[in-house]
This record gives structure tokens, C-alpha cells and sequence, in this order.
């Protein structure tokens, strides 16, 4: 694939870092996006080094930060004229509630806004450049959400529910999003890479009473960054889903999503409420909803 452009978000670990080795064999041109610039140089350097391909470029910030998520997106418009893919992978597992600078529950602000911003600064430039991809890293997890529409934790935080909620929202929105960029060339598909051996997966452990099974379940239950990051390409590269849009994955294969995940209300619900939290609607109460005319 050389002369196509992909960017990745949580790049430098895990299903992030796999998903640019592999887009790297393939000969594309990845922007890295990484939180900490050392850890990231680091990465940059040694899947230079794997694969013989230099075309990596290394981008920081903090997706938990709006204006950080916004300044992203307007480097990579002023240094590059393509995107061919994006890759929103980047997400986190946290025990304990924490708020971030914008006032969100950080595991929402991560999981979802932060793709939800950055696909949508970036969506000229994807169209501009069709065919294009969007592929959004979900997982089955969104299958076990009670309380589907506290997005934010409002009521109580628990950080499994915070997190299942959050991948609801990511097969929420590229459902949604799929509709609203249809007929623009570009496809957006979601999938579940599996039961991956990753720090998110690693943070579902950290509790005195499951830390004594995490060895058990690395070696017997869950497979490599490397295992997991193949529904991604698959879904970033392959000619086998050219044009297909709008789908949840398994593993490689076209899935059933949960029956919340298609409610057409709640995806309007969610894309307003997302729009409001990130500044682009004013704050409304739930009977003066705005359904946003896209």
C-alpha cells in the first residue's frame, strides 16, 4: 500500500501498536498518535526498524483533552492532503471514576469523544480522499450494558459498566456515522478483536480478589496484540470489505450487534448528547432535544 495514509490512535502498545506494525509491513505511510512522546519515539523506532518502513510519523496528545483531540486533527490537515484510513483504537479501563480537564468521566471522554471529535474534524479530508476507511475498535462488551443512556456515570460509577457503556457507544456511533457519511466514499466498520492481552484488559483484573486469575487468563483465554489487530486490518486494508459500511465484526466475520445498538432513538440521543459535550450544541434538556440535521 504505498502512498496510502492511515493514522492510529493509541499507537505505541497493544492492539494499537500491532495495527501499525501491520499497516507498516504493508508499505503505508501511519501517523502514530501517542499520549507520552517518549514511549511513542521509542515504538516509532522499533517498528522502523521490524519492518524497513520510515514512514512513521509520530503525533502527541492527550485524548482526554478536547482542545489536545482539536489540535491533533488540525496538524494532520496542515501536513498531509490524504487519509486513506482511521484507525480509532485508543481506549482505557479505570477502577475508579476520574473527570477529566473538560469535566467528563474520563473512560466516555476517552472511549468515545475523542474518536467522535477527531473523525469529525477529519471527515473533508477523508471524503476528499475516497475510497476511504474508518474503523473503530469495539468489543463485545457493549453486549453487557445495563442502564444504556447514563453515558457519563451520572447515577453511580462502576468501571466495568462505565466501560461497557463506552464500547456501546463506539458501535453506537459508526452505526450512525456510516449513515451520515453514505455515498461520500468512505465506509466505517466497527469490530470485537477478541479477548487481547492488553493493559485495558489487564486494568479489568486489578482487584484483590481477580489479580490471582490474570496469569491464568493470559496463558488460557486471551491472545496477542498481534491476533488482534487482524479483524482491524482486515477491516483498514482488505479488498474484501471494499464498500461495505456500517457493519460490527467478530473476529473477521460480520456479526450481530446488541438490539440496543440499532435503537434509532438512543443513536440520536447519543450523537446530540456528543455534540453538546464536545461544544457543538448548546446544553438543552431532554424535551427540547435537537436532532442534528446531517
Amino acid at each position: 500500500m504505498p502512498g496510502k495514509v492511515y493514522l492510529v490512535t493509541g499507537a505505541n502498545r497493544g492492539i494499537g501498536r500491532a495495527t501499525v506494525e501491520g499497516l507498516a509491513r504493508q508499505g503505508a505511510t501511519v501517523l502514530m498518535v501517542c499520549r507520552n512522546r517518549e514511549a511513542g519515539e521509542a515504538t516509532k523506532a522499533a517498528i522502523a526498524a521490524a519492518t524497513g518502513n520510515s514512514n512513521l510519523e509520530l503525533f502527541v496528545a492527550d485524548l482526554s483533552v478536547q482542545a489536545d483531540v482539536r489540535r491533533l486533527a488540525e496538524e494532520i490537515k496542515a501536513s498531509h492532503a490524504r487519509l486513506d484510513g482511521l484507525v480509532s483504537n485508543a481506549g482505557v479501563f479505570l477502577l475508579h471514576r476520574i473527570d477529566t480537564v473538560d469535566d467528563i468521566e474520563m473512560t466516555f471522554a476517552v472511549n468515545h469523544l475523542a474518536g467522535f471529535i477527531l473523525v469529525n474534524e477529519l471527515a473533508d479530508l477523508l471524503r476528499a480522499s475516497a475510497p476511504a476507511r474508518v474503523v473503530v475498535v469495539a468489543s463485545e462488551a457493549h453486549q453487557r450494558v445495563s442502564d444504556p443512556e447514563d453515558w457519563v456515570s451520572v447515577k453511580t460509577y462502576n468501571g466495568r459498566a462505565a466501560y461497557n457503556r463506552s464500547k456501546l457507544a463506539n458501535v453506537v456511533f459508526s452505526y450512525d456515522l456510516a449513515h451520515r457519511l453514505e455515498g461520500s466514499g468512505v465506509t466505517v466498520n466497527c469490530c470485537d478483536p477478541g479477548w487481547v492481552n492488553t493493559h485495558v484488559l489487564e486494568s479489568m483484573y486489578d482487584r484483590w480478589w481477580l489479580r490471582w486469575l490474570w496469569p491464568f487468563a493470559q496463558k488460557f483465554f486471551t491472545v496477542t496484540p498481534a491476533e488482534g489487530a487482524k479483524p482491524v486490518l482486515y477491516l483498514a486494508t482488505s479488498a474484501d470489505v471494499e464498500g461495505v459500511t456500517g457493519k460490527y465484526f467478530k473476529i473477521m466475520q460480520p456479526a450481530t450487534s446488541s438490539l440496543i445498538s440499532h435503537d434509532p432513538v438512543i443513536g440520536a440521543r447519543l450523537w446530540n448528547l456528543s455534540l453538546r459535550l464536545t461544544g457543538e450544541l448548546p446544553p438543552v434538556t431532554i424535551t427540547g432535544e435537537i436532532i442534528a440535521a446531517h
